[in-house]
């Protein structure tokens, strides 16, 4: 009935009376409508378009207290959908310590001691982003770096794709973490030679420390979700997808945002259209109440689920079918959600019949192959219906599971970026032939599968502009593929853009609403500095969101 609902509420045809509050003219208007392609101007009405057409048709719309927003020629688009953030960790991470940069042991160091001397004592250090594969030598840190320069305040930063820490001894003293801590299914405990722990913790390890975190205050909430909304804004970000977290807490957490977003909207504060996730396993939580996909409104909807198959491939706990060139002990691990498949799929079945979408994370062959299995079986049971099944990420796949997304009608809901980041070492660890069909969005695409393009922000940047250039072109950020790397997956500007609006809307059940410039749609859409379909693709990464019109409304001029 909600879906229904929606339909009616915004595909009903606008008046032809409706006030325009605002016109955007003298533009090259991208609409992603295919009866109309490409036009030059935009009238809008309240929060929708109106109408799309020439500078003159629109013009003679203008009334006397119609606002004008002159193009000046600029390329426009719809609004970037990004269908994979982590917001509040996005947010919160602006204002912590800045690892991502980090090459060297010694900075790591330094950075933390200069960020650690402006905090009390006490206070938690949490955040960081670093990424080993960018220091000389490549090694994994351990909590001796940074112990005598944090000896009052606990310190829980993260590598760059979230599914690594590294715990200080203060931290790993108040977890109660020691040599005789048992390892945990599904994650991994750091260790040296005579077994005591490292700091670094992966995956399900994670909760050992995380549950003693002290929850976020509601002001803590807000000030990260409002940074977070600020660097959407600034680059042409209208709608994101918020996956939430990972742990034991994860829907306690996601349930915290949920209410933040709900208050900030309540104040006026919030802009930004949030479709927000929730654990699988928690999927009762939605359910006992009947909430259904996309309960809600045009800013905040619930009732989608997210499951978890394995880990990362920069922290070898992606499951693959073999083991790790660079670690031939280990072919990664899957969850412990998935070590035990039967209760996972009674979950996503139960799921489903109660109408809530379904999204899994999954990075390795193996990992991306069981989750088809278990899709086709819940196909199979349940029979045909509009699920949108999503994995996410769909990152390192066998030529023969290709297919089967477009076959199963499974999203591939990917993040471009990472291509360009992990290019620079993905081979080191699993080879050149498993990587001729790593992040295949050109193999998916041809196979007829739907392509979601998101960042993974708070793991790479928010920002399209880097999400397009990397799709595109596939350039490594290390500088030595500037042809692209495994340049066969390259896809074309138009589709990049494509998966940015129009999958991404479509991989959130909301195509119908938003994804396109046209009458009936919200006024959601993002004026860019160059032309990104008449430029070298290799130019893209330095273009920028001039101004992002958001529900009618110019929220950065």
């Amino acid at each position: 009935m909600k879906r229904l609902l929606l339909t009616i509420i915004f595909l009903a045809p606008l008046p032809l009376c409706a006030q325009v509050e605002l016109i955007a003219v003298h533009g090259k208007v991208w609409t992603e409508n295919p009866k109309q392609p490409e036009a030059e101007a935009i009238a809008i009405s309240g929060h929708h378009i109106l109408a799309v057409g020439t500078t003159e048709e629109i013009e003679r719309m203008r009334g006397p207290e119609t606002k004008v927003l002159d193009l000046q020629g600029k390329r426009v688009v719809p609004g970037f959908n990004d269908a994979h953030v982590h917001f509040f960790w996005g947010g919160q991470g602006l204002a912590s310590v800045q690892l991502r940069d980090v090459t060297s042991r010694e900075q790591f160091k330094q950075r933390v001691a200069e960020y650690a001397r402006t905090r009390p004592a006490g206070e938690w250090i949490v955040d960081g982003n670093w990424d080993e594969q960018k220091w000389s030598p490549v090694a994994l840190p351990t909590h001796e770096w940074i112990d005598d320069v944090t000896p009052n305040n606990p310190v829980w930063v993260n590598r760059s794709d979230g599914h690594m820490m590294l715990a200080n001894a203060l931290a790993m003293k108040l977890a109660g973490i020691n040599k005789n801590t048992p390892d945990i299914a599904g994650g991994v405990i750091g260790r040296d030679k005579d077994g005591n722990p490292t700091g670094i913790f992966k995956d399900a390890a994670k909760d050992l420390v995380e549950r003693i975190i002290p929850v976020p205050s509601d002001a803590q909430v807000d000030a990260a979700l409002l940074a977070a909304q600020q660097y959407a804004l600034e680059n042409g970000v209208t709608s994101v997808q918020d996956m939430g977290f990972t742990g034991s807490h994860a829907a306690d957490m996601q349930a915290l945002v949920v209410r933040g977003y709900q208050r900030l909207i309540a104040q006026g504060k919030w802009k930004v259209r949030v479709s927000a996730r929730f654990p699988l396993d928690h999927y009762r939580r939605l359910a006992d109440v009947g909430v259904m996909t996309n309960f809600g409104n045009d800013t905040l909807v619930l009732g989608s689920v997210k499951a978890f198959a394995d880990g990362s491939l920069g922290s070898a706990t992606a499951w693959f079918f073999e083991p790790f060139d660079d670690l031939p002990t280990s072919s990664g691990l899957p969850t412990d959600q998935l070590a035990h498949r039967e209760q996972m799929f009674a979950d996503m079945k139960a799921a489903d019949s109660a109408g809530l979408h379904i999204a899994t994370h999954a990075i390795g062959d193996r990992a991306n192959k069981t989750i088809l299995d278990l899709y086709e079986r819940l196909e199979q049971e349940d029979g045909p219906s509009d699920r949108r099944l999503r994995i996410e990420h769909a990152q390192h796949l066998r030529p023969e599971d290709i297919p089967r997304f477009a076959q199963l009608h499974v999203i591939a809901s990917v993040q471009p970026y990472h291509c360009i980041d992990d290019g620079r070492w993905a081979e080191t660890r699993i080879g050149h032939k498993r990587a001729m069909t790593t992040y295949a969005f050109r193999s998916l695409l041809d196979a007829g599968a739907v392509l979601a393009f998101g960042s993974d922000w708070f793991v790479a940047p928010i920002n399209p502009m880097a999400g397009i250039y990397a799709a595109t072109t596939r350039r490594t950020l290390d500088g030595k593929n500037p042809n692209g790397w495994i340049p066969e997956q390259k896809v074309t500007v138009q589709q990049a853009v494509h998966a940015y609006t129009v999958g991404s809307a479509y991989a959130e059940s909301q195509d119908d609403i938003k994804g396109s410039i046209a009458r009936g749609k919200l006024a959601d859409f993002t004026v860019l500095t160059r032309d990104i379909f008449n430029i070298d693709p290799v130019q893209i990464e330095d273009v920028k969101a001039a101004v992002t019109v958001l529900g009618g409304e110019i929220v950065r001029p």
